[in-house]
C-alpha cells in the first residue's frame, strides 16, 4: 500500500501528483496489463532477443 504525506503547505494537487509517480513506478498496471493474457514462454524470449539485437543495433550506430 502506497502511503503519501501531505506536507505542510502542500497543495492536494501536488500531493496527487507524487502518489500517481510513485503508482508508476511500482509497476502494478504493467504486470496487471501483462497477466490479461498469456504468452508462451518460447515468444516472450523471442521478444528478448529481437529487442536486445534492436539495442545492439543502436548502440554500434552510434559509435
Amino acid at each position: 500500500m502506497l502511503v503519501i504525506s501531505v506536507k505542510e503547505g502542500e497543495s492536494i494537487d501536488r500531493a496527487l501528483k507524487r502518489y500517481k509517480r510513485k503508482y508508476d513506478r511500482t509497476g502494478v498496471m504493467r504486470e496487471v496489463r501483462s497477466r490479461q493474457q498469456f504468452t508462451k514462454p518460447s515468444v516472450e524470449r523471442r521478444k528478448e532477443i529481437l529487442k536486445a539485437a534492436y539495442i545492439q543495433g543502436k548502440r554500434q550506430e552510434e559509435e
